[in-house]
Order: C-alpha cells, then structure tokens, then sequence
C-alpha cells in the first residue's frame, strides 16, 4: 500500500493528479492506496474534488505548507511514502503584487517542510517546478533542462520565476546532503478542466471570452509563441516520474512541443466556436513576459517513455465543452 500526499490538491494539476492516484490498482488482499490531499484553498476549489470526497482511501485537509509546526506534527501524514508538491499560484493574476511574498514562501518555506517531511519518511518527492524558471529565452528556441534561464530577480513575476529555481535548489540540496529520494519537473503550458476560468491564462482567458461574446485579449502583438500540453498528458508524465528509478531524479521538461503563437490560438478557439461574437483585441505586453516557449522532450521520452499524445484541436474541445457547462451553471 502507498500513502500519498498531494499539496496544491484541490488545484487544477492536483485535482487531476488526486483522481489518478485513487484509480492506481493493488494487489489482492492488499488495503486501498491512501490519498491525502491538503490544500489552503487560495487558488485550489472544493469543487474540483467534490466527487472524490465519498472514496474512503481519500482525505481533504485544509492547510498551508508554509506552517511548519502545523506540517512537523500532524499526524496523518506519518508514514506517507510519495509526496507531490504541487502548492502554489500558478498565474501571474495571483502571484503578482498583493501575494507576491506568500508565493516566495509556499515556493521556498513550503518546499523545505515538505522535503523535512520526506526525508524523515524516507519518502520520495516530486516537486513541481516549471517553465518559467528559464525566464525569457534568450537565442534558445527550443527549451532543454541545461538551459540556465535568462531570468529578472527583481521584477514582478521574481516571486514565482525566482521561488520555484530556490525550491529546486533546495530539493538537490537534500538529496546531497541527506539522500532525500527527489524528483524534479519543470511544467510547460497546461490546460484542461477543472482550470479556474479567473486565473488569467490564456487557454481558459480565450475560451471563456469566446463563449462569453467578449473580445479575446492579446497581450504584445500575439507573435508570442507558447506550447500547450493537456492535462490528461501532463498527469501521465508525473505518474511516470514519480514511478521512475529513484537515480532518475530531473529536472526533467513535460510539455508539448508543438508551439503556436497566441493569434494562431486565439484564431482556432474561435474557429472552435462558431457561434461566439468575439473579436480580437490587443494591450500592452506585461513586465518580463517570455517571448517563447517550446520545450525540449528528449529526456522525458527516453527516460521516461514518454510524450504527449492529444493534440491542441482535440484538448481545446475537451476543455471547451467543460467552461460550456461551467458557465452554464453559473447562470
């Protein structure tokens, strides 16, 4: 049996990450795996887990990994065998400005109570890191892990950018110094169900805009390029890193390859719903947005056997048809 602890679990990625995890078979005669996930709720949403809440292996825990008293002595988590960080604002919308500094510490603070927790369990960690840590690439189109970033540490995305580069730090560290069993992923453009449609990324901004009858907004002149991995993809590489040989520790990129600039996206979202309205506008770039995004998967396919499988059609109509019913409800 497996004990497994989800931080960041009612989120997007934790939310699909929990389900997963509960649906992982056993052994005959052998108890259910246990699920805990743990969640302060700032971006997570009790309705992204709301179906998991009759499993009798799955527990809900309000908490912040940045309490370390609170982490150090609950019991529930004695015994956990994986742990999977995935605590923490994702979008420029909630890490900017008034909770900047409460991103640098889940980053860092809640980083560093969890791999305590890890190495006194002896149990391995995969910390979820992420594209931005390359910043702005700078004569690098495609995005390998040797890749040293081309980052500001004082701008307004630092809190993010420069919290989750300290937090893989911390993880090589501990795994140095401690032999704390790590994992390291760096997460390039994700999207699917269970997004909040308020968290300011561009795949749920367009859709909801789209369907909405309200103009697609572009940030620059839309030649900006991302590449955009769907969810159900992204979950199959964790679970895979998080099964991999314990020597096998990254960082190691999961993402998409196929890159598309954001007039190309904002064209097939509304090609994707004929009926919108929409038109489209253009504002003014933000501070230190990258120009580029493209990931290199080799080493995720050879050490993982991995890649993405769904296309961006595909995935784009999953995740249309969820914010469909979504605001549906909402009304």
């Amino acid at each position: 049996m497996s004990k497994y602890l989800v931080t960041g679990g009612a989120g997007f990625l934790g939310s699909h990450l929990c389900r997963r995890l509960l649906d992982i078979p056993v052994a005959d005669n052998e108890p259910d795996n246990e699920v805990i996930c743990v969640d302060n709720l700032y971006t997570g949403s009790m309705e992204n887990i709301k179906d998991l809440m009759g499993y009798s292996n799955f527990k809900f825990i309000k908490g912040d990994i940045t309490n370390t008293y609170w982490l150090k002595h609950c019991k529930e988590f004695d015994g956990v065998t994986h742990i999977f960080n995935a605590a923490c604002p994702a979008s420029p919308v909630h890490y900017q400005k008034k909770h900047a500094i409460d991103t640098t510490m889940t980053c860092v603070v809640g980083t560093k109570n969890l791999l305590d927790l890890a190495t006194k369990w002896k149990a391995k960690i995969l910390q979820f890191s992420t594209s931005e840590v390359y910043g702005d690439p700078v004569g690098v189109p495609l995005q390998d892990e040797q890749y040293r970033g081309n980052v500001n540490c004082t701008g307004p995305r630092a809190c993010y950018d420069e919290g989750k580069r300290c937090a893989e730090s911390l993880c090589f560290d501990y795994n140095r110094v401690y032999g704390t069993k790590i994992k390291v992923i760096r997460i390039f453009n994700t999207y699917g169900p269970n997004m909040n449609k308020n968290d300011g990324r561009v795949v749920s901004n367009f859709i909801c805009q789209a369907l909405e009858n309200k103009p697609l907004t572009i940030y620059g002149d839309g030649n900006q390029t991302r590449s955009f991995c769907y969810v159900d993809d992204l979950i199959e590489g964790i679970l895979r890193m998080m099964d991999s040989p314990d020597t096998f520790i990254g960082p190691v990129n999961l993402g998409n390859p196929a890159e598309f600039t954001m007039i190309q996206l904002a064209n097939l979202v509304l090609d994707l719903i004929p009926e919108s309205t929409s038109d489209i506008v253009f504002k003014e770039l933000p501070i230190d947005d990258p120009q580029q995004r493209r990931p290199n998967i080799g080493m995720a396919h050879i050490g993982l056997g991995w890649k993405p499988n769904i296309s961006l059609i595909k995935g784009l109509v999953l995740t249309i048809n969820y914010f469909r019913q979504q605001l549906t409800e909402d009304k």
